[in-house]
C-alpha cells in the first residue's frame, strides 16, 4: 500500500510563503493498492495536486469522504477523472439523520454554489451512503465508524495484505474528558486505530488553543500523541494543521512535544507530497 499526502491543512487553505514545507492545501490523501487501485481520502484542495498523478487510462476511482465540511469537499468538483466519460467514480460518505449522501453533496455541486451540477459531469458517478462497519473496495478492506466531530463524521481504517492505515483528520477524542486518555473502550476512534501501522490524525491546536476551542471537533497535538500511544500504533503522522500556523511554528510545536516525551512509535510531521509505503 502506498500513501501520499496531497493536502494537510484544516479549515481554509493557507498558501502563504511561510507554509511551503507543510503545504497550504486542505485535506486529501491518495492511497494505492498493489494492483494500482486508486482510493482518495477526502476531496479538499489538495485533490488538484493529485490530478497530475492519475493515469490517462484509469477506469475506476474511489473517493471516501469523512464528512461534508467545506475544507474536505471544496476540491471535489475539480477532480479530473470527473471530466472523463469512461471513468467510474464511486463516492462514499456519511448520510445525515434526514438526508442521504446524494442529497447532501448535490447541495454543494449546484447553483449558486457551483455552476455545474453533479449529474451533468461526464464521468459515471455513483454515490454511496458509507456503511458503518467493514466493506471491501477493489482489493482494499475498509472499516468505517463514527468519530467525535460536529455533524455526521466518520474515520476510516484501510487494510491490504496485513498492513493498515487509519485516517482521522477531524477528531476530538478528548472532548468531555477530565483527564485524557482515560480508557480505550471510552475513547472515540480507538477501535479503528488500534495497532495500526500508520495513523494520520488531527493535530490542529496547541493545548492553550484547544482550551479556547473545546467542542470544535479538533485535537491538540498532545491529544494525538496520547491517542496514538493508547492505540499502540507504529507511526503517527500529524495532519490538519491550523491555516494560521507557519512552518516554523509547526516545527517548534512538534520539537517541543517530541522532546518532552519518550514515544513508543515513530512521529512524522505530515507534509504535502510525503509518501509512505506499507508492506
Amino acid at each position: 500500500m502506498k500513501v501520499t499526502l496531497w493536502g494537510t491543512r484544516g479549515s481554509l487553505p493557507s498558501a502563504g510563503p511561510d507554509t511551503v514545507r507543510y503545504g497550504g492545501n486542505t485535506s486529501c490523501v491518495e492511497v494505492r493498492s498493489e494492483n494500482r487501485t486508486l482510493l482518495v481520502l477526502d476531496a479538499g484542495t489538495g485533490i488538484r495536486r493529485l490530478n497530475g498523478t492519475i493515469e490517462s487510462d484509469i477506469k475506476r476511482v474511489y473517493v471516501l469522504l469523512t464528512h461534508l465540511h467545506m475544507d474536505h469537499i471544496q476540491g471535489f468538483a475539480f477532480f479530473e477523472p470527473l471530466l472523463r466519460e469512461n471513468v467510474q467514480v464511486h463516492v462514499y460518505g456519511p448520510p445525515s439523520t434526514t438526508h442521504d449522501l446524494r442529497t447532501r453533496l448535490t447541495k454543494y455541486l449546484s447553483p449558486p454554489l457551483f455552476p455545474v451540477r453533479l449529474r451533468d459531469l461526464p464521468a459515471q458517478v455513483t454515490l454511496h451512503d458509507v456503511p458503518l462497519g467493514k466493506f471491501d473496495v477493489d482489493g482494499f478492506q475498509v472499516e468505517c465508524d463514527l468519530v467525535t466531530h460536529p455533524g455526521p463524521t466518520v474515520g476510516y481504517r484501510i487494510s491490504e495484505r496485513g498492513s493498515s492505515l487509519v485516517y482521522l483528520p477531524d477528531h476530538e477524542p478528548a472532548l468531555g474528558a477530565m483527564r485524557f486518555p482515560v480508557s480505550a473502550q471510552w475513547t472515540s476512534g480507538y477501535d479503528l486505530a488500534a495497532n495500526a501501522d500508520l495513523l494520520i490524525h488531527d493535530t490542529q491546536y496547541t493545548l492553550p488553543e484547544y482550551a479556547e476551542r473545546a467542542g470544535w471537533g479538533h485535537s491538540a497535538i498532545q491529544h494525538a500523541i496520547a491517542f496514538a500511544k493508547l492505540a499502540r500504533v507504529k507511526r503517527l503522522v500529524t495532519f490538519h494543521y491550523d491555516p494560521g500556523h507557519s512552518d516554523d511554528f509547526i516545527d517548534g510545536v512538534v520539537r517541543d512535544v517530541a522532546g518532552n516525551s519518550r514515544l513508543p512509535y515513530e512521529l512524522t510531521p505530515g507534509q504535502e507530497g510525503m509518501t509512505f509505503h506499507l508492506r
